[in-house]
């Protein structure tokens, strides 16, 4: 993936408001490198439920479920000091996934970051995701999951929730000057709010009532999905079709 110019800019301030640690300052890229992390399902298999932090500062983030194990990650990079860090940690009933990009220098011209994450369809999950500067497609619907959070920044999100839940689980965007798009599933409960700054909202699918919107099943469907996007967003975009 190569940066556009336009979010360069955007990022950095994002960043240095921020305090990340990440220096966006031009340094030469190195050779393209591959690699593939596993976390195997038996590190999890006292855990009730698996909280998992995904922390992306610049690049192309891809996460779906179908995973075999608790985590399957293939990672391409060229920036030698962005190698990601992937580690597990067991603390009784609550396991801990952290997926986490280095710091470092990068060349925005000519960067490559790419994230392909698998998680395991059937483990309680709670979904942490931190991105910043590019393109970010999260197809969470066949995932277990029992909250998402996404801090976005000068990328554009699309989350896919289309799915058939088993129970109700709430999910907040904040943040960001980019897009984000969610799609729900048309067949669940779903309660969407959206504040804070916000340049534009495109709802299709739910009604109207009053400061929200609500699908035609909510209060009478297995699950409810509560959908909260707040902050600087540019466009919002949900979509229960």
């Amino acid at each position: 993936m190569t940066l556009p110019a336009y979010r360069v800019g955007l990022f950095a301030a994002i960043l240095a408001s921020a305090g990340c640690s990440i220096d966006i300052n031009s340094k030469p890229t190195g050779e393209t490198v591959r690699d593939t992390k596993i976390i195997e399902r038996s590190r999890a298999a006292k855990a009730e439920i698996v909280v998992a932090d995904l922390n992306i500062g610049a690049g192309e983030l891809n996460v779906s479920g179908g995973s075999k194990e608790l985590f399957d990650g293939e990672f391409t990079y060229n920036v030698p000091d962005w190698k990601p860090e992937v580690r597990y940690d067991d603390s009784g009933f609550r396991g801990r996934l952290t997926v986490r990009q280095g710091g470092g220098k990068g060349n925005f011209g000519n960067i490559k970051n790419i994230w392909d994450l698998k998680l395991a369809n059937d483990v309680p999950l709670d979904l942490r995701i931190h991105c910043g500067a590019g393109e970010n497609k999260l197809n969470l619907g066949d995932l277990t999951l029992r909250s998402v959070e996404v801090q976005m920044g000068a990328g554009s999100v699309d989350m896919d929730l289309r799915g058939k839940p088993q129970r109700d689980y709430e999910v907040r965007i904040e943040g960001g000057v980019g897009e984000a798009t969610v799609h729900l599933p048309p067949d669940v409960g779903v309660v969407a709010e959206a504040n804070g700054g916000i340049g534009s909202i495109n709802v299709r699918g739910l009604k109207k009532d009053g400061d929200r919107w609500v699908s035609e099943s909510n209060g009478q469907s297995k699950a409810t999905i509560r959908l909260s996007v707040k902050g600087g967003i540019g466009e919002i975009n949900i979509l229960a079709q």
